[in-house]
């Protein structure tokens, strides 16, 4: 077998004799999904391992090695490489999107039903994967894009807030700006007209949801204003203080009666009363 152009030779190996590189942690509805697959359909990615000594390092697929040996096989199937690398052929996976997900899962539902494809996915029900509600609310065009991957699952759902018709116009006006991004729908759907608008029932739309949200900025505004306005009146009635106290320490230094007998018995207040009077003449 060749991977990435390179040779690969495959080989049954007693999982007494693999030892994991890593402990990789996940949570247990993942694990729990990955054990239903290999129980329901087996292993259909090898194990990528290295010769160590008699025994084989895994590179990729510890946490197969884990189920599988919690479900007692004795051989797993393995790949061996000629090389000791720690990127490994499932970190370069990409991940399905949901449009590709969904298409798979049709494509699956022609041969095996949904409870088999349930239990090798460790899922209660693919019915919520597969769209089915969404798809009804949108138009045959923007159907055709999601399903073709140009829309993501998101844009789709921004779309399916107003009318059919609008979604056309919409996807039109996507197509002429080459611009597919969930940021650009939401805008189009938040200037769709009443009329074009699609029924609630009464759930949260783009429109309740930029109301909210323009209520709670306008509210954090008028906080910030009363803030303004505290501090504001904070700040005059210490200046209007402070210059009345100018003024007082002005007028006793000035009675010369009054400075010696500060500075015969209080030569430190003298000292810091003119330090005051100084700070404001600069």
């Amino acid at each position: 077998m060749i991977s990435n152009g390179k040779q690969v030779h495959g080989i049954d190996v007693p999982i007494v004799k693999l030892i994991p590189r890593h402990e990789r942690k996940v949570g247990k509805k993942y694990y729990q999904r990955i054990e239903a697959s290999l129980r329901a359909v087996g292993l259909i990615d090898p194990l990528i391992v290295f010769p160590q000594g008699d025994n084989y390092e895994i590179l990729d697929g510890c946490l197969r090695y884990k189920i599988l040996l919690d479900m007692g096989v004795e051989t797993v199937p393995c790949l061996i490489g000629n090389e000791r690398e720690g990127f490994t052929g499932n970190r370069m996976v990409n991940q399905l999107s949901a449009s590709q997900e969904m298409r798979m899962l049709r494509k699956s539902l022609e041969e095996l039903d949904e409870k088999t494809i349930a239990n090798a996915l460790g899922m209660a029900g693919i019915k919520h994967r597969l769209n089915l509600g969404l798809l009804k609310k949108l138009h045959e065009g923007v159907s055709k894009a999601f399903e073709a991957g140009k829309l993501n699952l998101q844009c789709a759902k921004e779309l399916s807030h107003v009318k059919p018709e609008r979604q056309a116009e919409i996807l039109k006006l996507m197509e002429s700006c080459s611009d597919y991004s969930v940021t650009f729908a939401k805008g189009l759907v938040l200037k769709t007209p009443l009329a074009k608008r699609a029924k609630t029932n009464g759930k949260k739309t783009p429109w309740t949801q930029a109301d909210e949200k323009k209520s709670s900025l306008l509210k954090r505004l008028k906080e910030a204003e009363q803030q303004q306005d505290f501090y504001s009146g904070l700040y005059r009635q210490y200046t209007t203080n402070l210059l009345k106290l100018v003024i007082y320490v002005r007028s006793l230094l000035a009675n010369p009666q009054v400075k010696e007998y500060l500075q015969a018995h209080h030569g430190e207040l003298v000292g810091l009363f003119e330090q005051v009077l100084d700070s404001t003449e600069r």
